[in-house]
């Protein structure tokens, strides 16, 4: 069967893994930014950023698996470059100070990773070959 090469190769599992640790990265990097309001974070909220990048890249490197060897729809790959994307341009804008397109992509970019956490585990027999 197709999609037992990503049932059996471990590939759901580190998709699903890394979901929820970059989707979690991206909530405290809201939390962080609440406490910039209140003058502080500065330092968390820059090491967050980090932490967005290296977590958005091993999310599209799972998805890719996912999608190449795995089988498994394409889309999740998609999705976690733009994340990862604007992951990057959001940092630029919030390095530069233009918070009317920095906090906007934040919006994006939590909504777009919990679609892919909501999809990864969402009980659905046929998308990961159960």
């Amino acid at each position: 069967m197709v999609t037992q090469v990503a049932k059996g190769s471990g590939y759901v599992t580190a998709f699903k893994a890394v979901v929820v640790l970059n989707t979690l990265s991206v909530l405290a990097q809201a939390v962080t930014a609440g406490q910039l309001m209140s003058g502080g974070g500065v330092g968390a909220h820059g090491m967050g950023a980090l932490a967005v990048h290296v977590l958005g890249l091993a999310q599209l490197v799972a998805a890719v698996l996912l999608w190449r060897p795995g089988r498994v729809a394409g889309w999740p790959a998609l999705v976690s470059l733009a994340v990862l994307l604007l992951g990057f341009l959001q940092s630029a804008m919030g390095g530069s100070g233009v918070l009317a397109v920095h906090v906007p992509l934040a919006m994006a970019i939590f909504g777009l990773s919990v679609w892919l956490l909501v999809w990864a585990w969402r009980p659905s027999p046929a998308r990961f070959g159960a």
